[in-house]
């Protein structure tokens, strides 16, 4: 099957190299080039997509139309993913005025994280984007870029929509380069059994390599040969970058657990010491527990694991500021009660109409009601009760003349 897929660098060009690091500022000239260069590839890759697309739709095997519909749907949610963060660029690029600030900017927007809103415009109908998806997106732009490429790859061979007099000597060269991308994701991968099989496979993927080439040389047709070369080193490829952003993601949200969990011990510490002082010097004083965050341990390695932790510490921040509200209530209670008895005392000293049998009658409910107060723990119930008795009747006994 022959199709134009609207290439302008040929199928072995790929994203263009991103300046820089995290950290470093980008530089007006380099931000120029990359701009430009991201520029042609987005615009290229979204013909390319649009005709791996019809074709997907196309497929006779409904498998596969289900299968390379979900890629699509990454691959979609990727491309808007870098065609957002690349508008985002320009504006700050402002036709090359290129300050500190903004070269700053650059770098953070380049390698900082890449986010994505599925389901938005003429993608809509892919409301859904898969978890891997999710998992992929969580990448800084170079990556969602090389990401994109491996699965672009990837969905040409599987629909075989490479152009029909495609240069094998380019394929192999594409081949290559997917190759040692592998070697370079596998060297940043922890040591143990995942990395042990992906250098196996490398191995593996090398000498099919090199078979290919041996047979191309004998002039022996290696079509065939190629295509699931292709399929098997883009997708590896895609499922190395994938697996390197869940760890950071994962080291990420590690990191946030811990700080949760120092802040909400800090929280709950305090929180219990308001209650013990609500426990004292209240009756009735509300009972509410008070979680220790300590309870739920140390911070675990596995990501699912820091995932479930996360939200059960979630769960304990709302307790914390469940207690928090209703102890602090309670304790202003108390405090408004104190307020309001010196506030009547004044009003009633200033109050020269009140007569002297007034004040006689005022005077023990008065007494009842400092006495109340001063008790430890305060009898709520009954401070309420002279405290609406006392400001009635001298409510009473101030608009006597009215």
């Amino acid at each position: 099957m022959s199709l134009d897929l609207g290439m302008t660098t040929g199928p072995a060009g790929g994203a263009p190299r991103a300046p820089g690091r995290l950290g470093v500022p980008v530089g007006a000239a380099e931000a120029l080039r990359y701009l430009t260069d991201l520029g042609l590839w987005i615009d290229d890759r979204r013909k390319q997509l649009d005709a791996i697309d019809a074709a997907a739709l196309n497929a006779p095997n409904q498998t596969d139309r289900d299968a390379l519909t979900h890629d699509m749907t990454v691959s979609m949610a990727l491309w808007k993913a870098i065609h957002d963060r690349y508008e985002l660029l320009k504006v700050t690029f402002d036709s090359g005025r290129v300050g500190a600030v903004q070269a700053e900017q650059l770098s953070t927007l380049i390698w900082g994280r890449l986010d994505v809103t599925p389901g938005v415009g003429r993608d809509a109908e892919r409301a859904r984007v898969p978890s891997a998806a999710e998992g992929a997106l969580a990448v800084s732009l170079p990556e969602a870029c090389r990401l994109s490429d491996a699965m672009t790859s990837s969905l040409r061979a599987r629909l075989a929509l490479e152009p029909s007099g495609l240069d094998i000597g380019i394929r192999v060269k594409a081949i290559r380069e997917g190759i040692e991308r592998l070697r370079d994701q596998i060297a940043l991968t922890p040591p143990g059994a995942a990395r042990d099989k992906n250098s196996a496979d490398l191995i593996g993927f090398q000498q099919r390599l090199f078979d290919v080439t041996e047979r191309a040389k004998r002039g022996g047709d290696v079509g065939g040969y190629l295509g699931p070369l292709e399929i098997d080193v883009a997708g590896r490829e895609r499922d190395l970058i994938v697996a390197a952003s869940r760890r950071h993601e994962s080291e990420r949200d590690a990191a946030t657990a811990r700080t949760l969990i120092t802040e909400l011990a800090a929280r709950g510490d305090a929180i219990r010491a308001m209650q013990t002082q609500c426990l004292a010097s209240l009756n009735p004083a509300p009972k509410l527990a008070v979680p220790d965050v300590r309870a739920l341990g140390a911070v675990p390695d596995d990501p699912d694991a820091v995932d479930a932790l996360l939200a059960r510490l979630q769960l304990v921040s709302r307790a914390l500021d469940q207690a928090h509200e209703t102890y602090a209530r309670a304790l202003g209670e108390r405090d408004q009660l104190l307020g309001l008895m010196g506030a009547l005392d004044a009003q009633a000293a200033a109050s020269p109409e009140i007569d002297a049998q007034e004040r006689a009658d005022l005077a023990p409910l008065r007494a009842q009601l400092a006495d109340a107060l001063a008790s430890t723990p305060i009898p709520l119930v009954r401070a309420r009760a002279l405290m609406a008795a006392y400001q009635s009747y001298l409510q009473a006994v101030t608009r006597k003349g009215l």
